[in-house]
């Protein structure tokens, strides 16, 4: 596990250091992902942070459950708040009379394990969680991606001092096997995290401190914008360029 004082990595001051215009443009992304094959009858998120995306599927009228310790101090949606039944704390915290077994359809977590304490744990309760046939959704940042080796201690993913370990496919892919998954398929998808590549290299080619993080800074989103067309390129000739993890793991029916 990570130690901000062993491995401080330049971390900014905030656990959030995102671009409110891109996470909108993910979260619908996401959410097309996730609904690929219908909008599940009922959903749990494992860090539902303002509950954006839970909202979305309340629209598309599933019900909503989550569980969240609220480290990015945001607001939930009133929506969710008052429709959805929420936990203020880790999924491995909530009672089991509060998350009965085979409760939901699909439950999902976004860029969320690297921050928790026990992964095991979390995605055994998730698993706990599943209805027969159900589903989990995991998106994690690749602790394989191929560019580490160039930009090492600037990779963009240690900025964010709530990040405490990262997964590779192999390593995701057995720890959701232990956890009881029937059937486990780990994804790289081409357009998550757009800017990861850009926000690295500038952090490893100018290794400042950045309190507000490497994103507030115009100049890197520009250098994303433009090398947006490389990106693509690069990331559909190369999966290990992808820099997320996508853990499919089904219940059997």
């Amino acid at each position: 596990m990570r130690s901000l004082h062993d491995a401080p990595a330049r971390h900014r001051e905030h656990a959030y250091g995102g671009d409110p215009t891109l996470d909108s443009a993910r979260l619908a992304l996401t959410y097309r992902t996730l609904v690929a094959d219908g909008v599940p009858e009922s959903v749990f998120e494992i860090g539902f942070g303002t509950g954006a995306l839970l909202r979305r599927f309340l629209d598309g009228g599933a019900s909503v459950a989550g569980a969240d310790p609220d480290q990015l101090e945001l607001a939930v949606d009133d929506r969710v708040a008052r429709e959805g039944s929420l936990h203020a704390c880790g999924i491995e915290d909530v009672t089991p009379d509060a998350l009965p077994a085979g409760a939901v359809d699909m439950a999902y977590g976004i860029h969320v394990l690297e921050h928790v304490v026990d992964p095991a744990l979390t995605l055994q309760r998730t698993r706990d969680l599943l209805r027969p046939g159900g589903s989990a959704h995991f998106l994690t940042p690749a602790g394989d991606w191929a560019g580490l080796g160039l930009v090492k201690d600037g990779w963009w993913m240690l900025e964010d001092p709530t990040h405490i370990r990262f997964f590779t496919a192999k390593s995701l892919s057995t720890m959701a096997r232990d956890a009881g998954f029937d059937s486990v398929e780990i994804r790289r998808p081409v357009l998550d995290s757009l800017v990861h590549g850009a926000a690295s290299m500038v952090r490893a080619v100018r290794p400042t401190d950045r309190p507000r993080g490497v994103l507030a800074q115009r100049s890197t989103m520009a250098l994303a914008a433009l090398g947006l067309p490389g990106t693509l390129a690069a990331r559909a000739a190369v999966p290990r360029l992808r820099p997320t993890l996508h853990l499919v793991a089904r219940v059997a029916s």
